[in-house]
């Protein structure tokens, strides 16, 4: 078994590589996977597992602790690790750092569907959230649209934005927003990567053609957007079964307000999503283990191809 640090995970992948393997992944067979979250919003233990033709099968392991973010100096609020299972012998073949894992599948799943589902000439992208995801995805949205000539930040505590607004670099404008209602009305797409329990999205201020990416939410009482923002519009989520676990996609199929989902990103890859200019779309990324596992592979397969390079 071999230990995968964040450090080696990062030196191995990029954008375009991850993208890809998670494209590729999604034209093969669906996989066997479940669940399970034990807590409340003040601590848990969450995991998932996944068997998938291919790919072997993985296990992901995590202790998520909100209140860590408040300490001095704050520590990270998800710990995680995540298991590879070798597809030939079964055995377990490595151990890698989950939250690295995490930020990479997260912010390819996200930027993959778009691909498909927000429009070639978006210019404004709004991203709600300071964490690493969200940083993570600003990074992978400008890969995908060199067309964005503009970046708003929101977050409830501002001055968390301060390190993030520097890693975007000087190629877009950036700027830090503190009227969250204002910034909605400007965007073509938002990313929402937060554990707010309370709809932070409003679909009064969401125009059409915009892309609505919904990331953070993944138990039935948090939610991201309110009703309107899923009502009438195109919804798409990355997994039927966490996607249907999530509040923001539970809630208004329970109020009626969203009454069928039109795909996966199974269904994406496959074919693709043909839209209007004034389509209002969204996606739920809820994730799935088989994300995890597919970047996981991939990560293994590139720093071999590094190191074997290094020794030879």
């Amino acid at each position: 078994m071999h230990i995968y640090t964040a450090e080696d995970i990062a030196a191995a992948l990029n954008w375009g590589a991850v993208i890809d393997a998670l494209r590729e992944a999604h034209q093969g067979p669906r996989p066997q996977g479940d669940s399970y979250f034990i807590g409340d919003a003040g601590f848990g233990l969450f995991s998932r597992g996944v068997v998938l033709p291919g790919y072997g099968a993985g296990l992901k392991v995590c202790s998520i602790n909100p209140g860590n973010s408040s300490l001095v100096p704050p520590r990270p609020v998800e710990q995680a690790a995540f298991v590879v299972i070798d597809e030939q012998t079964k055995a377990i073949a490595a151990f890698m750092d989950g939250p690295e894992i995490t930020r990479w599948k997260t912010a390819a799943d996200s930027a993959l569907a778009a691909l498909s589902l927000s429009r070639a000439d978006s210019q404004t992208l709004l991203v709600i959230g300071a964490g690493p995801i969200a940083q993570a995805l600003t990074a992978a949205y400008l890969h995908i649209r060199p067309s964005i000539k503009r970046v708003l930040l929101w977050n409830r505590s501002p001055e968390k934005l301060v390190h993030a607004r520097r890693l975007i670099g000087e190629q877009v404008a950036v700027e830090v927003v503190s009227n969250l209602d204002a910034a909605l009305e400007q965007a073509d797409i938002v990313t929402c990567a937060t554990s707010s329990l309370q709809p932070l999205v409003k679909g009064a201020r969401i125009r059409p053609g915009t892309h609505v990416d919904l990331v953070g939410g993944f138990r039935e009482d948090m939610r991201e957007a309110d009703d309107e923002v899923l009502r009438n519009a195109r919804v798409f989520v990355d997994d039927y079964s966490t996607a249907q676990a999530s509040g923001d996609i539970c809630g208004p199929l329970k109020s009626g307000a969203l009454s069928h989902i039109e795909g996966d990103l199974f269904d994406l890859c496959a074919k693709g999503a043909t839209r209007a200019a004034q389509d209002r779309t969204v996606y739920k990324n809820a994730g799935g283990a088989h994300l995890d596992l597919v970047v996981a592979q991939l990560a293994i397969r590139r720093h071999r191809r590094q190191t074997s390079h290094l020794t030879g």
